[in-house]
Parts: C-alpha cells; sequence; structure tokens
C-alpha cells in the first residue's frame, strides 16, 4: 500500500481559488479554439430565448383579437405558427444541444489529457506522499463529474441566461410596475442560493472524498488478493470496506438534506411572485387597465421567467459537485514537482559513465537522514557491488542517480555534469534499471520487452531473451512472444519474471546498468546463468550492483560496504576478506561451510 493518507496539496503547491467563475474560465479556455461549435451555439442559444417569445405572443393575439372577432378563419394560421415555432425550437435546441454537447465533450478530454500528463511530469515523491486510488479518483470520477457540467448542464445555464435577459426586459416593456413587484423575490432566492452554496458545495467535497477512498480501497486490496487470501482477511476487508462505503452513504445523505432545503425555498419565492402576479394582474384586469390576453401573455413570460430560475436551482447540484471535483483536480494541476529540468538543460548524447557522489546528505520526507556527507565514486567501464544491512540507503543511492529525487544538500555528478544541469530524459536513456520490485504489464511478452525499446525488431527481441537466459522458458509457452503475461506477471514464476525484465534492460543497450537485487528471485542455476550473461553484458559500461547475496558480487570491480553511518570499508572482494572486518562478517553468515573448511585446513 502506497504512501501515506495525505491530501494532495503540499508545500509546492500555490493555493488558488476553486470559484465558479475560475472554473468556467479553464473551462472557456479549453474549448476556445472550438470557435466555430461556439458560434452555433450562440446563435441557436439566441434563436431559442427570440423564438420562446412567439407562443406567449400568439396566445394574446388570440384571446384579445380572435375570440372577440369571432375569427375562425385565423385559427388555422395560429395554429400553424405554434407549430411552426415548436419545430424551430426543437430545431435549434437540438444544435445547440449537439454543439455544446461536442464541445464540453472535447474540453473534458483536453483537460483529462492535461491532468494525466502533469501527473507523468510529476517526481517521484509525489506519488509516495499520495495514494494511488485518490489520484485514479481525480482522473476518473472528479473529471467525470465535470463532464456533466460541461456536456448538459452548461448549455441550460447558458440558454437560460440569455431567456431571462430577454424575458425580463420585455416584460418591463410591457408592465415595468408589475415586472418590478415580480423581481423582488429575486434578491431573497439569491441570498438563500449563496447561503446554501457553499454548504452543498463542501457536502459535495466530502462525497469526492469519500468515493476516493473506495477506490483507495478497492485499489489496495484487488492488488493485494493472494495477500489477503493467504491470510483468510476476507471478512476483516469487508468490514473495513464496509466503513468507507458507509462514509459515501453518510455524505450523500448529508447532501441531499441540504438540497432538499434548498429547492422548496425557491419553489416557495417563484410561487409567492406567482401569486402577485395573480392578484394584482387580476385587479388590472378588472379596473381595465389590462386586458385578459395581456396578463394570461405576461403568466407566460413569467413562466419563462422563473423557468431558468427553477432549472438554476436543480442545476446548482451539478454545479457544485462539479465545483467539488474542479477543487481536487486544480490541486493536482497546481501541484509543482520538487525534481525539475531547467529550461536549458544539457542533452547527454553518449556518457562514460563517471558517477561521483560529493558531500551528499539526503532524507525522505520523514525528515530522517538516509545519506549523510556521502562520497562516493563509480567509475566508467567498472563493475561497482554495494552491500550493507537494510536500511543504509543502498537503493536510495540508485534513487538519486536517476533522479528520482534530488538530495539535499551536495552535488552528484556524471562525466564531470551535475544531474540537474542534464535533461531528465537524456539522462535516464542511458541507464538501465533491473530491480527487486518487479514491474510487468499486463500485454504479451514481446510487448513488456520492448517497454524501453517500442520499435526493436524480433531479431533483438531473441536476441535480448537469449542473453537473459529467458528464451527457453518463452518458447515453452503455446504463443511464445505473443503469449499473455496477466496482470503484473502473475502467470509467470518469479525466476521468469526477473528474467524478462533483465531481458528489457538489456534491449535498451544503456551505457551505466543498475542491478538493484537483480537475481533476488533466481534459484541457483537459473543465478549463474544470469551471472555468466551479466558477465558478458556490462563489459566496458559502468555497473551499479545492489545484493545481500554476496555470491552475486565476487567478481566486481570494486565493492563499497555500508550502514546507517555511511561507507565502513570497500576493496575487491579478495581484499575485504583479508581485512577480517564487516564484509568477512556477512560473507560468513551467507557462507558458513566455507569457514569450516577453512578451520578444517588449518
Amino acid at each position: 500500500m502506497r504512501g501515506i493518507h495525505n491530501p494532495v496539496m503540499h508545500e509546492n503547491v500555490k493555493p488558488k481559488s476553486g470559484s465558479i467563475w475560475s472554473m468556467y474560465k479553464r473551462i472557456f479556455f479549453q474549448v476556445r479554439s472550438q470557435w466555430p461549435l461556439l458560434v452555433v451555439a450562440g446563435i441557436s442559444i439566441l434563436a431559442v430565448s427570440l423564438l420562446e417569445f412567439v407562443i406567449p405572443q400568439l396566445s394574446q393575439y388570440t384571446i384579445d383579437h380572435l375570440i372577440p372577432d369571432k375569427r375562425y378563419d385565423a385559427l388555422i394560421w395560429i395554429a400553424l405558427s405554434v407549430l411552426g415555432t415548436a419545430v424551430l425550437l426543437a430545431l435549434f435546441n437540438y444544435m445547440s444541444g449537439i454543439a455544446m454537447a461536442t464541445i464540453g465533450q472535447n474540453a473534458v478530454y483536453q483537460l483529462r489529457n492535461q491532468l494525466y500528463r502533469h501527473l507523468q511530469m510529476l517526481d517521484v515523491g509525489f506519488f509516495d506522499r499520495n495514494r494511488t486510488g485518490d489520484l485514479m479518483s481525480r482522473v476518473t470520477s472528479d473529471v467525470g463529474m465535470l463532464q456533466q457540467l460541461v456536456s448538459s448542464g452548461m448549455m441550460s445555464i447558458v440558454t437560460d441566461l440569455f431567456t431571462f435577459v430577454a424575458v425580463a426586459a420585455y416584460m418591463m416593456w410591457m408592465d415595468w410596475q408589475l415586472t418590478l413587484v415580480v423581481l423582488a423575490t429575486f434578491p431573497l432566492m439569491i441570498v438563500t442560493t449563496r447561503f446554501f452554496t457553499k454548504r452543498i458545495r463542501a457536502a459535495f467535497k466530502k462525497i469526492q472524498e469519500s468515493v476516493a477512498e473506495v477506490t483507495n480501497h478497492l485499489q489496495d486490496t484487488l492488488s493485494s488478493i493472494r495477500l489477503m487470501k493467504s491470510f483468510s482477511t476476507e471478512e476483516y476487508e469487508t468490514e473495513r470496506f464496509a466503513v468507507r462505503s458507509r462514509n459515501n452513504m453518510s455524505a450523500n445523505i448529508a447532501a441531499v438534506k441540504l438540497r432538499s432545503v434548498y429547492e422548496p425555498i425557491i419553489d416557495l419565492l417563484i410561487f409567492a411572485g406567482l401569486a402577485v402576479v395573480l392578484i394584482l394582474g387580476a385587479k388590472g384586469t378588472m379596473d381595465g387597465n389590462l386586458t385578459v390576453g395581456t396578463i394570461v401573455a405576461f403568466l407566460a413570460y413569467l413562466r419563462l421567467l422563473q423557468n431558468p430560475v427553477r432549472r438554476f436551482s436543480r442545476t446548482l447540484n451539478t454545479i457544485q459537485q462539479s465545483a467539488a471535483a474542479y477543487e481536487r483536480i486544480v490541486e493536482i494541476l497546481e501541484t509543482k514537482p520538487q525534481v525539475v529540468e531547467k529550461a536549458d538543460a544539457l542533452e547527454l548524447q553518449q556518457v562514460q559513465g563517471d558517477v561521483e557522489f560529493h558531500e551528499v546528505s539526503f532524507a525522505y520526507h520523514n525528515g530522517v537522514p538516509v545519506l549523510k556527507q556521502f562520497n562516493f565514486k563509480l567509475e566508467a567501464g567498472k563493475i561497482t557491488a554495494i552491500v550493507g544491512s537494510s536500511g543504509a540507503g543502498k537503493s536510495t543511492i540508485t534513487h538519486l542517480i536517476t533522479r528520482f529525487y534530488d538530495p539535499q544538500q551536495g552535488t552528484i555528478t556524471i562525466d564531470g555534469h551535475p544531474l540537474p544541469d542534464i535533461s531528465l530524459t537524456s539522462l535516464r536513456k542511458q541507464m538501465g534499471i533491473v530491480s527487486q520490485d518487479i514491474v510487468l504489464l499486463n500485454g504479451t511478452i514481446r510487448e513488456n520487452i520492448v517497454y524501453g525499446k517500442p520499435h526493436a525488431s524480433d531479431e533483438e527481441v531473441e536476441a535480448a531473451a537469449r542473453a537473459a537466459h529467458a528464451h527457453e522458458f518463452i518458447m515453452s509457452f503455446p504463443l511464445g512472444y505473443e503469449s499473455q503475461i496477466g496482470e503484473r506477471g502473475v502467470k509467470l514464476s518469479g525466476g521468469q519474471k526477473q528474467r524478462l525484465s533483465i531481458a528489457r534492460a538489456i534491449l535498451k543497450d544503456p551505457r551505466l546498468i543498475i542491478l538493484d537485487e537483480a537475481t533476488s528471485s533466481l534459484d541457483t542455476e537459473s543465478e549463474k546463468a544470469i551471472q555468466d550473461a551479466l558477465e558478458h553484458l556490462l563489459a566496458n559500461r559502468t555497473s551499479l550492483v545492489i545484493a545481500h547475496r554476496l555470491s552475486t558480487i565476487q567478481r566486481a570491480d570494486r565493492i563499497y560496504v555500508l550502514d546507517k553511518d555511511g561507507i565502513l570499508e570497500f576493496g575487491t572482494h579478495e581484499s575485504l576478506l583479508a581485512k577480517q572486518g564487516k564484509y568477512k562478517q556477512l560473507y560468513d553468515l551467507q557462507f558458513p561451510q566455507k569457514q569450516v573448511e577453512i578451520e578444517t585446513v588449518k
């Protein structure tokens, strides 16, 4: 299970407002290149707003003129006009709907890709601090929330805004006094909306966070299903999942309660305005100041005026849900990597492989130093090995060479160039890494071998597999190199996985090779075969070998022995044995029979 449960926001994030306005501004920035569709949508929305006036006008004309004058001949034209207006409304609504949906989907597509691309640019430390399930939730669930807004909510808001302004202006022209009385309820609606807005958004943010917790639990447990089965913890994990699921349920209920109070209040204010219009309109009609057709048309316009408000109160649910999701997305997008590349970074072409640590001090996020004023050197074309107790910083050295992290103090150079002066891509292209943590993709054997060199020929792939002594077991599968290995290589043994990872590194043909417990999963026979292959492969290349098993490093040109205080001793295998120091102790622990043989000879 990765990292600790902390929010993504940390000291390298510049907090910005997650306001509705900034959300729409970012969305508009995403879609501004689609101006032809924006023009189509704008014209369609304007047409819909104007066509909304037609039917109330036809109703008023029918009541005030056709009915009193008994104009039977004109009724068919009124009916055709209403039907024609309805057809045009349907057409323009269709056009605006398609245009806005296309714009919205493109905005979400670009935003999701931007978010994923930004995640790829963040340093390894970021992923140590944040859980995989939470990040997955932000890329999928949170972006999905925005998709609801831009696909349908945005169209509704834009259309309703045009309609509201146009209808309000026309109603003021019809009867400004009656219109002002109706509009007097709107400040109350605004105050009510402002009161509930922050509360609803906070409620939906809790929902999104609870969804992330559920996703985290799923990701952790499903990826560790064999561990669960072996320890019979199914019931325990089910109970833990139920707690997270219950938290999500409670967060959803809290949001529904807020919405259930807010929407009836808006409806009450709307009906209050309708009651005022009915009373004053009826009085005006009875006094002879208004015609029946006028009051009917006014009521129709009032419906057009109030419908956007009613729809907005319903859409507020989507808006605040989207705003909560947007805040979580922005937290990622505004996170700055701690390992950054200079604008004028050097592009390494071909390195010799001299790597030097000078007075390097480094600590992970807990602040406990792993390396303190550490000095260390890899000589070009030589095999350098590191041994030592767990926690001495062996793997940390490889993380610093690959610039997964930067040291807090000191410098690391390759061929005399400080690592921060080199582009990350060109630096890592020079390296091949085979780790004890084997990472394989859910795909074919060939896809995993060519991962670092996707355009490799079949001959190159087979040569790399043979060098890693993997060709024989690969060809034992019915489909050979096209065989599926399952998620994380579940269909392979530990040794087979390791040999595939070694073949992948061999195919890349790097100048600097890092083997971090590379043979830890191999049996004795396979280990010997791999050692023979590596001896040929590592010739004239710089290589760093980290190992607990001393049998794998006896041919190294230099061996460093580390503990938590730094380098205890270094030398060749023979010279270190002669020193009778820490290396000799480790050797005697792993090969007690050798010690017995020596004592017997004596």
